[in-house]
């Protein structure tokens, strides 16, 4: 009885091993996978496509007049203040006329003095030429020659000197009728802040700007990898930092094609930088020195077939995706793909709208 209990055990035991090698070494479906109801599953789409590159930069005027002062001299009175909206052709400043009026009447004066100092001399001339012809000694007639010739000269270099000096009267002249100084522009006016409302002014000494609210633009910088993708006029959405929720509408104006200089590119190890200007629409909450950020769109595609990019798969030189074939089963389908961005890829050949593919 012994030997047969112990005969049916190791047969029993027998038909476990056999099973499970069978069950092991029996192949898996190839292209078929059932799974669970937990799966993540994603549905192929038409949508717009959209690529962009994304860039950091500060807002800048994009138009601006410097205010320079146009002679030296003590300031009498300010007619504007600090931001305040002013038109072209307004009174910003007047200046004190003494000291330039006073060079100018100097001038004449030696002007003047230089012409009757000429008319001197060539009467002077004139009588040295009467007593030669009375003496008649020759020695006498060419002293009289070459007092003539100094005299004639005199007077060229006369003529040179007042000319010079009449020209610099009407420089001055010129520049006292900006004694009262006047927009050259409209715009806000915005002083030099580190001399705000100085008593007195030097030449060309510079007093503030006047700036155009409506026209500011953001200046970024890119790197070579995404240099050649962008191209003026290109639409671009720009954020602000302080106001997260505003969205702005801009477009790109410049691409410079020569690297940012400067002391941080001089490590041949470091990527090199371009300048991207873009122009911004006008917005009450713009003002110069603002953190922005914007993203420069430089691919779209209208009603294209799309899947989620993280469904995509790779396997070599090859993409596929696990297309849901019945409720829960999917197989393996390659692909062929298009246009890629970080959320969707483009389907050219293998899907369309309505299938359902899932995360693998």
């Amino acid at each position: 009885m012994k030997k047969k209990i112990k005969w049916l055990i190791a047969g029993v035991i027998l038909i476990g091993i056999s099973y499970t090698l069978y069950t092991v070494s029996k192949p898996a479906p190839k292209v078929e996978e059932t799974m669970n109801n937990q799966a993540i599953t994603f549905e192929v789409a038409k949508k717009t496509l959209v690529n962009t590159v994304e860039v950091k930069g500060k807002s800048m005027y994009e138009q601006e007049t410097l205010v320079y002062a146009p002679f030296g001299s003590r300031v009498k009175a300010w007619s504007v203040e600090d931001g305040q909206q002013v038109k072209k052709g307004d009174a910003l400043f007047r200046l004190d006329q003494t000291e330039i009026q006073n060079e100018i009447t100097q001038q004449e004066a030696e002007i003047h003095k230089s012409k009757l100092e000429a008319q001197l001399n060539a009467f002077m001339g004139q009588l040295d030429q009467g007593t030669e012809t009375l003496e008649g000694d020759e020695s006498a007639r060419i002293r009289g020659l070459a007092a003539k010739e100094v005299a004639r000269l005199n007077q060229e270099l006369s003529d040179v000197t007042s000319e010079i000096k009449l020209k610099d009267i009407a420089q001055r002249k010129a520049k006292l009728g900006e004694a009262n100084f006047r927009s050259p522009a409209s715009g806000i006016f915005l002083y030099d802040s580190a001399n705000a409302r100085p008593q007195a002014v030097t030449e060309n000494q510079y007093v503030g700007k006047i700036v155009d609210l409506n026209k500011l633009q953001l200046i970024a910088y890119v790197g070579e990898q995404d240099i050649f993708s962008i191209k003026p006029g290109m639409p671009v959405v720009v954020k602000m930092t302080a106001k997260k929720e505003l969205k702005l509408k801009g477009s790109v104006l410049k691409v410079s094609k020569f690297a940012k200089t400067g002391a941080e590119q001089s490590n041949a190890d470091q990527a090199a930088q371009f300048e991207v200007v873009v122009a911004l629409e006008p917005s009450e909450y713009l003002i110069a020195g603002l953190s922005l950020n914007g993203e420069i769109e430089i691919t779209r595609k209208e009603n294209v077939t799309v899947v989620p990019t993280i469904a995509v798969m790779r396997e070599q030189n090859a993409y596929y995706v696990m297309l849901e074939k019945e409720k829960g089963v999917y197989e393996r389908k390659d692909i062929k793909i298009g246009m890629e961005t970080p959320e969707n890829t483009e389907v050219l050949e293998g899907l369309k709208a309505g299938d359902t593919v899932i995360l693998n």
